[in-house]
């Protein structure tokens, strides 16, 4: 019983996880209407990427989005993410001796992550005529 007590962090490290890249939508659109034309470069810390929207692509968290379009006639527009935390709280777990015997503490913390931080699935940019 007692090594399943201690093992218990171990397997609860071995499920938490943290926020993770997953596929972004890139849309442009000007007065509510989809705009097609649009050249748009999509920067992260680890990497930039340059699409034509509509388009997705994978992109691993990694520090702000940014995104930037721009087609000719229109003003650039820039939207800048920061990513979200992600959720969770740390679970501690006890176990000791007590009555009349010597009481031996041990304390264990292991962040949970639940959910995940990220950026948003879909980014719609809007480009004002000049």
């Amino acid at each position: 019983m007692r090594y399943l007590i201690l093992s218990l962090p171990i397997a609860l490290a071995a499920c938490a996880t943290t926020g993770s890249g997953g596929r972004i939508a890139i849309d442009a659109a000007s007065a509510g209407q989809p705009l097609a034309g649009a050249n748009c470069v999509v920067s992260t810390n680890g990497g930039s990427w340059n699409v034509v929207p509509p388009a997705a692509l994978p992109v691993a968290v990694n520090g702000p989005l940014h995104v930037v379009c721009s087609k000719p006639g229109y003003r650039t527009s820039e939207l800048i993410f920061q990513p979200e935390p992600p959720y969770g709280s740390s679970m501690g777990l006890g176990v000791g001796g007590g009555g009349s015997h010597v009481g031996v503490g041990l304390g264990v913390s292991v962040p949970i992550g639940v959910g995940g931080g990220g950026y948003p699935s879909h980014v719609t940019i809007d480009l004002r005529p000049q």
